[in-house]
């Protein structure tokens, strides 16, 4: 595969390759919103591009894109398609990941990011069905482990090449250890169960994967935390996770307010009520948009686990998707009537936008979790 993008790419150069991407998969975001079916064309033309290896280090073959660089870039994918920017976050949260573990000298990160470059493969998470207590069971066998269960919202899941997942070692409680691995899709008992059907979102094909009785060598075990426990690798990869995917719907959020422009601009005269409200939006959008990119600012590009780091993450990811759900309402209401077609572009963001308070953690969890740091803070 030969990327498009040169080493150390302008942020300029990212989001153009984004809109590209997206204008691409806007041709097709009806019939896959329509009939729950993939973004494939979004995928074909980031495989011929080198989309998904932006953030690859360039000495593996990749742009080595920084992380505000991939939310920029999903940002503007999203305008166009929220699906094929929901699914491409998923795989590209999981390279950051990879990226931190290669600069701690972990041979297998380097392995799966010279993949992704060279071969395009696409890497998937399971992270979001069972969060910090894996229903997944991993059994000790000579050389690794027997993983078996059922993982939910798998998305990306027909193009996806390697699933990392987790599995309960042991019987579920404090004294159970949990293990994080990474399973290729081709292992023997792994098998898609097409179960998506959902509200909006629906052309991510987050599918079940089943896992029964999949041997994971140890070599493959990636990490280990305490059952029910948001620490290690799961606290890491929630740190990535949580602004490229508040870029998404933000990124809905702007499509939305773009189409509520337009539609307003072809009428012969706007009222002054749809004019404020056009305001309001485009207000709430810049704020948003400020508040993730400098909570990118405040972390750096470089952090391993960190109860603050997160902290400050997840808290920007709470505004972006809110925001995102009160910008998309007010979309319909500058337009009105016509929005509410089944089909148009303002009626399947209104309804991909509402699966951003799902993604884990939810604004309730995070405030929760704000507010305990608070109060420790304040007891010394």
């Amino acid at each position: 595969m030969t990327t498009t993008l040169s080493p150390r790419p302008t942020d300029e150069s990212l989001v153009a390759l984004a809109a590209s991407i997206g204008r691409i998969a806007a041709e097709h975001e009806a019939e896959h919103d329509r009939d729950a079916t993939f973004v494939s064309e979004a995928y074909a033309a980031m495989t011929d591009t080198g989309y998904r290896a932006m953030a690859v280090p360039p000495e593996l073959g990749g742009a080595g894109a920084s992380l505000r660089q991939v939310v920029l870039a999903e940002y503007e994918l999203a305008r166009w398609s929220g699906a094929a920017g929901l699914s491409a976050a998923m795989h590209l949260y999981m390279t950051l990941l990879q990226r931190f573990r290669y600069g701690r000298g972990l041979a297998d990160a380097e392995a799966a990011l010279r993949r992704v470059a060279a071969d395009g493969i696409v890497l998937a998470t399971s992270g979001g069905s069972d969060w910090v207590c894996p229903t997944t069971t991993a059994v000790p066998v000579d050389g690794g482990f027997r993983f078996s269960g059922r993982k939910s919202f798998v998305s990306q899941a027909p193009a996806a090449t390697v699933l990392s997942t987790s599995a309960t070692l042991g019987d579920p409680g404090p004294d159970a250890e949990v293990l994080h691995a990474s399973v290729p899709m081709s292992s023997p008992g792994v098998s898609i169960v097409e179960t998506w059907d959902t509200l909006g979102m629906r052309g991510t094909a987050s599918h079940d994967v089943v896992l029964d009785d999949v041997f994971v060598p140890a070599e493959r075990i990636t990490g280990r935390r305490p059952y029910g426990v948001l620490a290690g690798p799961l606290m890491l990869a929630a740190q990535y996770f949580a602004p490229v995917v508040a870029g998404v719907y933000l990124g809905v959020a702007r499509g939305a307010c773009d189409e509520a422009a337009r539609m307003l601009a072809a009428r012969a005269e706007a009222s002054p009520a749809a004019v404020r409200q056009l305001g309001e939006m485009t207000a709430r959008l810049r704020v948003a948009r400020w508040a993730l990119l400098a909570a990118i600012e405040e972390t750096g590009e470089h952090f391993g686990p960190d109860p603050v780091v997160l902290e400050a993450l997840m808290t920007a990811k709470r505004h972006a998707v809110l925001e995102a759900v009160a910008v998309t309402d007010l979309a319909l209401q500058v337009v009105g009537g016509p929005a509410f077609s089944r089909g148009t572009r303002l009626e399947r963001a209104y309804r991909d936008v509402r699966g951003g308070p799902f993604h884990p953690l939810t604004p309730e969890a995070t405030l929760e979790a704000v507010g305990a740091s608070a109060l420790a803070a304040a007891r010394g």
